[in-house]
């Protein structure tokens, strides 16, 4: 609760009604432009997987999945996902993905430990996608280029919802802006890495922070990061300045998938070398899966953006704690 923003005179432009088909409208037209650019098809993917796969997102190794028995199959346990970004690649070779073709899908997941704010939610829902690329494609440049495209989706689709809705504004500037986290660390060595990403974002409008995951020059990480699925030299996190709530907004987390080199490395770092030995993680280091760069995107997140929305409880259906939901409502914050 002491972490909710109640922006002073906050009132949405749109009614609950209105709110449902503006959702939509955001979701149909990314999307689509999304797939366009990117090449990807959408394809159904799963709410739960078996535990023992690899295929569940550690995220940053301390959160909780969501557990469940199966009574049919004699007690057998089940994880909800808490990302996709193993399964997709897992997925491209089992449906049969050739180079420079992806897929999407939407993602919804439960987070059961996640401390709810304006931005966060216990319930995550975005679209995760993947594309098969080549070995001498897993460069910066590479990267840089995918996220230019994404970012260009992003531009598009606030000019289109300034185009149908009156009172939105663009703000988003013609290009990102790209820094690493070690010259981040430079820029601002006296502040923590979230005043850090405040203070380029606020500063330059739309910003990629590149290599997320290690150590960093002054012994700490920037952020955490799962070792096997991002290559911590080739991923990134897109954010915007969100003026409605003075915030930076992370829209987007995307990466080149790991090979065997990076993979090895990063699970020696982490120390849970012992993964190595897990179905999934094991076909990355027999070379059994294809090179891919692949990421997810906020559905809730964009939504709130575009629609200029204070809370993301006001796109999306979720649990929230009391003192919240009356601290909304006394706000004229309208949570679905």
């Amino acid at each position: 609760m002491d972490n909710l923003i109640i922006p002073k005179d906050y009132h949405s432009e749109l009614n609950l009604h209105d709110t449902q088909i503006a959702i939509k409208t955001v979701k149909d037209f990314f999307q689509g432009l999304l797939a366009l650019r990117l090449n990807l098809s959408r394809v159904s993917a799963p709410l739960f997987v078996d535990p023992l796969s690899g295929l569940n997102d550690n995220l940053n190794g301390v959160e909780r999945p969501v557990t469940f028995d199966i009574k049919e199959q004699n007690g057998r346990t089940a994880e909800v996902v808490q990302s996709l970004a193993k399964w997709k690649r897992y997925a491209l070779k089992k449906y049969g993905f050739s180079y420079g073709e992806g897929l999407y899908t939407d993602m919804n997941a439960i987070r059961r430990d996640e401390i709810t704010d304006n931005i966060h939610s216990i319930f995550v829902d975005q679209w995760d996608w993947e594309k098969v690329i080549k070995q001498e494609e897993r460069t910066l440049d590479t990267l840089k280029e995918t996220v230019n495209t994404v970012y260009k989706c992003l531009r598009k689709t606030e000019k289109y919802m300034a185009i149908q809705y009156d009172y939105i504004e663009e703000i988003l500037p013609h290009d990102i802006f790209f820094v690493t986290t070690e010259e981040l660390a430079e820029m601002f060595p006296d502040n923590t890495p979230k005043e850090r990403e405040y203070y380029i974002t606020k500063t330059k409008g739309a910003v990629c922070i590149l290599k997320i995951g290690d150590t960093l020059e002054n012994g700490e990480p920037h952020d955490g990061r799962a070792p096997d699925y991002d290559d911590w030299a080739l991923n990134a996190d897109i954010l915007v300045y969100y003026p409605v709530l003075d915030i930076a907004l992370e829209l987007s987390s995307m990466g080149i998938r790991v090979d065997k080199k990076a993979l090895l490395s990063q699970l020696k770092k982490a120390g849970c070398e012992d993964r190595a030995k897990l179905p999934f993680q094991k076909a990355i280091i027999d070379g059994e899966l294809p090179y891919t760069i692949g990421g997810g995107i906020g559905q809730s997140r964009i939504c709130m953006f575009f629609l200029r929305k204070a809370h993301i409880g006001e796109v999306q259906s979720s649990l929230w704690p009391d003192e919240m939901m009356q601290a909304c409502e006394k706000s004229g914050i309208q949570l679905l």
